[in-house]
């Protein structure tokens, strides 16, 4: 496990800056970023009903070191591939704490973060990493380290977190309050199971704990004289041979199994190049084309599937929420100046309207396609993915 040091220039006295206006800009930020109810089924609405009084209750136990948080509501979301992913949703005060606990410790950890950290950071999201990916293409870096850190959050020991953490901060009640944040608890098939290890996905303070974490993997590879995009637990190590990225993948391991105590993932870490292409955060990156991945696609057809079945009525509402679907997916992987998906959202579109036709006819016939022409379909109300991809160019 990595040894971790003290930092002489600790900072103290954290607790004297949770205020009322603290609070408040917290609650924003959770309201803003909305999010389901935890196991007291208060919702964000309930909460604000009664907000001055929430805050300061809230306040007044996170000073006085009082505040216990509730178990976390254990959901699991699809992945892919038949497996699911699961999530820890706290109630909303706990994500309030959160919150007011993260705005006090960020900007003593984002000063020490490694440019090539893109992962919840301000600024920085997705497109930067691939911005960047791409820049040192440009450069030469024609191999590729595609690791898979194996059930990241989930996995990592709370003893490394805490030290890292109380590397740089020598407020005790902070420092008990990220422990007690750890160490809530999830509530499954209406059992409390103990947190004994990682961070769960959900929670507001999750990923600033990944980013500490992780941290010490960049500078290493830094060091080494490696470069690399790391977005939370998804990395890749640009190299310019082969051999390079073999002793990159040598020296990967060495940091995330033996100081951080975690483990890569076998079927998920491999060698690749530009020329074969690879995934990174959704998409399909080679030397030609920056498109949807494989799964994304899957994810996209699979949510308009569940929006079009056939034994349904063809109404406005449905064309509402298909537009969604197609609005989001097309922002997120038409938008970076440079996604090559044109082509490919054709395609879509043309399964699209077919789904659409189906719908209205309960069939699938070509003919239908000279009853319901694309024009007629457009007038209907659908958003198509080449509409959508214009309008973001």
């Amino acid at each position: 496990m990595l040894k971790v040091n003290i930092d002489k220039q600790r900072v103290h006295s954290l607790t004297g800056r949770i205020t009322p206006d603290l609070m408040r800009a917290a609650f924003k930020a959770v309201r803003r970023n909305r999010g389901a109810a935890g196991i007291d089924k208060q919702s964000i609405v309930m909460f604000e009903s009664n907000l001055e009084e929430n805050l300061e209750a809230l306040m007044r136990e996170l000073k006085e070191g009082t505040y216990q948080p509730l178990p976390l509501r254990r959901v699991y979301i699809p992945k892919g591939g038949g497996k699911s992913r699961p999530l820890g949703i706290p109630a909303v005060r706990c994500r309030v704490a959160q919150e007011v606990v993260r705005r006090l410790i960020n900007p003593i950890f984002e000063a020490n973060f490694h440019e090539h950290s893109h992962g919840f950071r301000e600024r920085r999201s997705c497109h930067t990493a691939l911005a960047q990916v791409m820049d040192l293409h440009r450069q030469g870096f024609r191999v590729v380290l595609d690791a898979d850190i194996k059930g990241f959050f989930d996995a990592i020991p709370h003893a490394l977190i805490t030290d890292l953490v109380a590397a740089k901060i020598a407020d005790g009640n902070i420092l008990g309050l990220v422990q007690k944040f750890l160490q809530a608890g999830v509530m499954e098939d209406g059992r409390v199971l103990p947190t004994r290890k990682g961070t769960p996905q959900g929670g507001v303070i999750s990923p600033l704990l990944a980013n500490i974490v992780l941290n010490h993997l960049d500078w290493r590879l830094d060091a080494l004289g490696y470069r690399f995009v790391r977005y939370a637990d998804d990395f890749v190590v640009l190299c310019k041979s082969r051999r390079q990225a073999e002793k990159a993948l040598a020296a990967v391991t060495q940091c995330i199994e033996e100081d951080l105590g975690l483990q890569l993932s076998p079927e998920k870490t491999h060698i690749a190049t530009f020329g074969k292409g690879f995934n990174f955060l959704g998409f399909y990156v080679s030397a030609f084309t920056v498109r949807m991945g494989e799964k994304a696609e899957r994810r996209f057809k699979d949510k308009i599937r569940a929006l079009t079945q056939r034994h349904q009525n063809l109404d406005a509402g449905v064309f509402e929420k298909v537009n969604r679907v197609v609005r989001g997916t097309v922002n997120y992987f038409g938008r970076p100046p440079f996604s090559t998906c044109l082509g490919q959202f054709n395609e879509l579109d043309h399964w699209l309207r077919r789904r659409i036709r189906s719908m209205k006819y309960k069939r699938i016939w070509k003919t239908d396609n000279r009853r319901m022409k694309n024009r007629y379909i457009q007038r209907l109300g659908l958003l198509t993915c080449r509409e959508a991809y214009l309008a973001a160019s």
